[in-house]
């Protein structure tokens, strides 16, 4: 089950990140994160840049609403989103949505 806690500003949960795939998209579950799989490389920062891509698409959010805090350099990876208490309930209900595949 995807675990999404409230902080201050917004949300955040983890996401397990799969580089190199032939395409975008979420497959549901990994543990306690959202699973993703990328299209980019995993050189140079490339899948990094491409899973807040992907979010921010797929939540309807402006990549700057949302930040890697911690795993930079790993599949596993912190992501913290920056939104108004309003967009909280709405954006929990879509992550919960992604998660079920």
């Amino acid at each position: 089950m995807l675990s999404i806690q409230q902080h201050s500003l917004g949300l955040a949960f983890k996401v397990h990140v799969q580089p190199g795939a032939s395409r975008n998209q979420v497959l549901g579950v990994h543990g306690d994160a959202l699973k993703l799989k990328l299209t980019a490389p995993p050189v140079e920062g490339k899948a990094n840049k491409a899973c807040i891509e992907f979010l921010a698409e797929a939540l309807g959010l402006p990549k700057a609403g949302i930040e890697i805090v911690s795993g930079h350099s790993s599949r596993k990876k912190n992501i913290r989103i920056t939104c108004s208490a309003n967009q909280t309930p709405l954006l929990r209900k879509r992550l919960e949505e992604l998660s079920a595949g």
